[in-house]
């Protein structure tokens, strides 16, 4: 086919073919999640064949339907996204384009932060004392994610200032806390909840949900204040109960670099968080 095309539009050609693998590299590179790759590689595939119908093969009805198979697919991930993309516009409109390209190692958990928030949840379980900890990997939390932002504190991450974060006679125990980049960022967050399970979860547990529900890259660590049952929630899903030592696997394992990653999964429900 490249023989049909003059010095010109080869050159054209190619540089067109560079910047697209480039543009798709830097987008394939950013994202973790399994399940996401998959939607956008094929997403990224059913582009790619749309133009080559559309340049190379003179076939009217296949381009308009492929097209029209583009459309209703770039619909779809504009809802599934919806909170991405608008981050990506806000990045685009401040000129702020960094965060595109920084390494986003440095926002995991390191062994220490873990044990700190493992021993922390240990201790609230023990004590029966209601918590939400919110743990962001890489989403990029803003406080329009929330209903109330909550706080701000930008504490060092430590298991006396967790327990007394979610002291029954502070102001802040009902919120959840917003841990990035193995700080403390807010206190007293109020997180958007789910429609899933209205029956069967508490506002702890529906909240947490909720918010990984929106966001791939969060994980939320729940203590039931009438139980006192540990919990994790990922992917919007949750996986109760749990204990302290399995939760610390489950961090373990969540902060482990590479895409794979296993979902927890519900089980168990509870009547009240």
């Amino acid at each position: 086919m490249l023989f049909w095309l003059d010095h010109r539009e080869l050159i054209l050609f190619l540089l067109d073919l560079l910047f697209a693998s480039l543009l798709g590299v830097l987008i394939l590179g950013r994202l973790h999640d399994a399940r996401t790759l998959w939607l956008l590689r094929g997403y990224l595939l059913l582009v790619s064949l749309a133009w080559f119908v559309q340049r190379f093969v003179p076939l009217p009805l296949t381009t308009k339907l492929v097209d029209a198979l583009v459309l209703a697919c770039s619909l779809a991930l504009a809802i599934l996204w919806q909170g991405e993309l608008r981050r990506l516009m806000e990045l685009l409109g401040t000129g702020d384009l960094r965060v595109l390209f920084a390494d986003r190692r440095s926002d995991r958990l390191v062994s220490g932060s873990v044990a700190v928030i493992t021993q922390a949840a240990g201790l609230l379980s023990q004590a029966r004392r209601g918590a939400l900890i919110v743990l962001d990997l890489g989403s990029d939390l803003r406080p329009e994610d929330f209903l109330n932002p909550g706080v701000p504190l930008d504490a060092r991450l430590s298991v006396e200032l967790l327990l007394n974060l979610f002291a029954t006679d502070t102001p802040l125990h009902d919120g959840a806390v917003l841990v990035q980049k193995n700080r403390i960022l807010s206190a007293g967050v109020i997180l958007p909840l789910s429609r899933q399970g209205l029956n069967r979860y508490g506002t702890r547990h529906l909240a947490a949900i909720g918010l990984t529900e929106r966001h791939d890259r969060c994980l939320c660590v729940v203590v039931s204040e009438e139980t006192g049952t540990l919990s994790l929630a990922r992917l919007g899903r949750l996986e109760r109960p749990i204990t302290s030592s399995r939760l610390h696997d489950l961090l373990t394992e969540a902060l482990a670099p590479g895409p794979a990653g296993r979902s927890v999964v519900a089980v168990q429900p509870e009547s009240r968080g």
